[in-house]
């Protein structure tokens, strides 16, 4: 997955001339948390949160400030091809609600949290109706092949594996989604072959 199948190319933008009442009013009235700055030629110059506008608010109406005397000169950005899993790093390490998606140093769209967590639950399914098994196992050889087989052979169609963090111990945890089916018999068969099922869901 890459941030050009996910980024927001509706964009709204703001020029450097604007003063800080005008990029908070544009703000609300877009319901949006963050304005591009760009240059007349679609250049991206800088970046503005509203946290950072309400910062100088009250400065702002004591002297005269434009959005080029307040704004991040180099933002954190991705470009289209950027893998997602990057540009969630960058906004979770950086604390940054959003990333301008940049191409030969134009604005071509915006990455935000809201964007990445939709990717990501798609990914991994759950905007679908499906079904869910943890199970635990142990030991060093890798059991997926057999996981698979087994939820195979009774007619289940896996939508996505994840390997949860390690617990204390030599056992290991998976989360299996399914497009939706009847567990009984999965859980019956994992079990039989020293599977342990730790939990099961159908949403």
């Amino acid at each position: 997955m890459i941030v050009r199948h996910w980024m927001s190319t509706n964009l709204i933008t703001i020029n450097k001339e604007a003063s800080i009442q005008e990029a908070m009013a544009l703000m609300k009235q877009q319901s949006i948390r963050h304005l591009p700055v760009l240059g007349e030629e679609n250049e991206l110059l800088g970046w503005v949160t509203d946290a950072d506008l309400r910062g100088v608010l009250i400065a702002s109406m004591l002297e005269e400030l434009t959005l080029e005397d307040v704004m991040i000169r180099k933002p954190f950005t991705a470009t289209p091809d950027t893998p997602l899993e990057e540009a969630a790093r960058t906004l979770l390490e950086k604390r940054v609600g959003g990333l301008p998606v940049v191409q030969d140093r134009k604005l071509v769209g915006i990455i935000t949290i809201i964007d990445i967590l939709s990717a990501f639950i798609t990914f991994l399914g759950l905007f679908t109706e499906s079904s869910r098994l943890d199970v635990r196992v142990s030991g060093s050889a890798n059991p997926l092949p057999e996981l698979t087989r087994i939820v195979k052979n009774r007619g289940g169609e896996i939508i996505s594996v994840c390997h949860l963090p390690d617990e204390e111990g030599e056992k290991f945890t998976y989360s299996i989604r399914l497009r939706k089916t009847d567990l009984k018999l999965i859980i019956s068969d994992l079990e039989e072959h020293g599977i342990e099922v730790s939990s099961s869901m159908e949403l």
